[in-house]
């Protein structure tokens, strides 16, 4: 399966980044195993995983993703396959969120723990705390770097002016730099990263994985009305996307999926894989059908056509 360059990375990954908050949550640890081997079996290599996950279910208290990751590697004899993402930064107990390096550094070697490895490949500010200053948090992540706990380092939910500020300070004070950043983006919510920070990540070569790939499951055409929002623990959040512009979206998706005789998920997974300003989207699965969408997207080319049908249907401000 073709890889792609993280960045300036030595990092390659896939198309696609198993997305890994599902784990601990709606999959149990068995079901868990078996959905990792399924996607490393079909060729895929990166998984994204933090350390908050899933502190949200009910008896969790967060690391359940990175525990289960851990075993399984381990069991399975797999670490060496994996390029490995997890994320700082999120609450997780002290009743706020914390970049400082005090907390930076105690977070790596509980995740190291956890993950039951002496290493992350790609170490994430998850959000950023507007408190403390870009150079405290680099500093700490030069220590795990120069330790060899950390292989390189990326952001995520910075703000363009953060992102730019930590940029300036890794080249003038030579810290560790950001060389992945991990945006909300996806064929409905598209406004904020592409009138944002996709020129800076462009400008920085900067490589972008996406986070909720899918709308929370809207784009793969399982919501069609609020009927169908309790088909799931994530139905809740797919709301918002039940207006004239989202069903614009999945009338593309639907011709899109039936030309190409694959499943609506496929399709817009594939034009994030095509996408110039994307070089992977995470997505979730918890059934062996996901991931086909998912071996579906990797292999599918969308025309120039086939990109422009889907932008038009997603633009902002179009009159039905």
């Amino acid at each position: 399966m073709e890889k792609r360059q993280l960045g300036n990375t030595a990092l390659y990954t896939a198309p696609i980044v198993f997305g890994c908050n599902v784990l601990g949550w709606t999959l149990d640890e068995k079901e868990s195993f078996n959905i990792l081997d399924e996607f490393f079996d079909s060729g895929f290599n990166t998984i994204d995983t933090a350390d908050a996950y899933s502190r949200w279910a009910q008896g969790n208290k967060g690391g359940e993703s990175e525990a289960i990751i851990g075993k399984w590697m381990k069991e399975h004899a797999r670490r060496e396959q994996v390029t490995l993402i997890t994320k700082v930064g999120s609450d997780m107990g002290q009743g706020h969120k914390d970049i400082s390096a005090k907390h930076i550094l105690k977070a790596a070697d509980d995740s190291l723990k956890r993950l039951q490895t002496d290493h992350i490949d790609l170490y994430l500010t998850h959000w950023d705390d507007d408190r403390t200053p870009v150079e405290e948090t680099l500093g700490a992540y030069q220590k795990l770097i120069e330790a060899g706990k950390v292989r390189y380092i990326g952001a995520s939910n910075l703000s363009p002016q953060r992102l730019k500020a930590s940029l300036e300070a890794s080249k003038r004070d030579g810290l560790p730099r950001y060389e992945v950043f991990q945006p909300g983006y996806n064929l409905y919510d598209r406004r904020d990263f592409e009138e944002g920070i996709a020129s800076l990540c462009k400008d920085e070569g900067l490589g972008v994985i996406t986070y909720y790939s899918l709308a929370s499951g809207f784009l793969s055409g399982k919501y069609r009305s609020e009927d169908d929002l309790d088909k799931s623990v994530r139905g809740g959040g797919v709301k918002k996307y039940l207006d004239e512009r989202g069903k614009r979206v999945l009338a593309a998706l639907d011709a899109l999926a039936e030309q190409h005789k694959v499943s609506q998920a496929a399709v817009a997974l594939a034009w994030l894989i095509n996408n110039p300003r994307v070089t992977a989207p995470i997505a979730s699965a918890t059934k062996s059908r996901h991931l086909q969408a998912f071996t579906e997207a990797a292999g599918l080319e969308l025309s120039k056509a086939d990109m422009e049908q889907l932008e038009k249907a997603s633009a902002y401000g179009v009159k039905a």
